[in-house]
């Protein structure tokens, strides 16, 4: 059975390192690179057109922030994932990527092929991240806070739910370890988004991990 080939979408105003995304792209018959932009103005003309299932955002762009960029193409394309890849490894940068709707954060000097990996899991449903991005990730949730009133709110299966989300288990492997259909996690997220006022499954992690004590 022939597999699926994820679209893919490249935004990143080095050319250099624009051509190299590309080329890594188009060397794998997975993917299919259906627009490569060097800008937010371009980005943000081309890819509501293109629909892309998922985009590499780099975020020192040179009219814009990637990170607005990345909000504002959630807005367009609300099932967009994006993966922010950049050399900047600081926290607030992380986190302010993941709060605007990036679903993985990895750092340029990254291998080619966990570039490859890291595509293929946030199109599985995943969370990837560069080792050292994690960790720091991690060590920012090392303090504990009491549940906010809306995670309280939740039931027992949604917070069941809620916590494999939050360790980057993907819909299928969630239904797999709570013995239920795909179907039904979709329906417990839908719920949980509403409880948590959020509007992905990256924004209802981060509240998550933000109110329990990190590894």
């Amino acid at each position: 059975m022939k597999s699926e080939i994820i679209t893919v979408a490249i935004v990143e105003d080095d050319a250099g390192i624009r051509r190299s995304l590309e080329w890594l792209l188009k060397s794998s018959a997975e993917f299919s690179c259906i627009a490569s932009c060097k800008n937010v103005e371009e980005a943000l003309r081309l890819l509501p057109k293109a629909a892309p299932q998922v985009i590499l955002m780099d975020i020192n762009l040179p009219d814009r922030s990637g990170i607005e960029c990345t909000a504002r193409i959630k807005e367009l394309l609300p099932s967009v994932q994006v993966v922010m890849i950049t050399v900047y490894g600081d926290t607030e940068k992380v986190f302010n990527a993941l709060r605007a709707g990036a679903s993985g954060y990895i750092l340029k000097r990254t291998a080619p092929e966990r570039i490859l990996q890291a595509i293929r899991e946030v199109h599985a449903g995943g969370v990837p991240m560069s080792s050292e991005i994690a960790r720091k990730v991690l060590g920012a949730f090392r303090e504990p806070a009491p549940a906010p009133a809306e995670e309280q709110n939740l039931s027992r299966r949604e917070q069941e739910v809620l916590e494999l989300l939050s360790q980057g288990c993907p819909n299928k492997e969630i239904a797999d370890k709570l013995s239920i259909s795909i179907e039904t996690v979709t329906w417990h997220l839908r719920h949980i988004y509403t409880k948590l006022h959020v509007r992905s499954r990256t924004q209802a992690a981060l509240k998550f991990l933000s109110h329990r004590k990190g590894a």
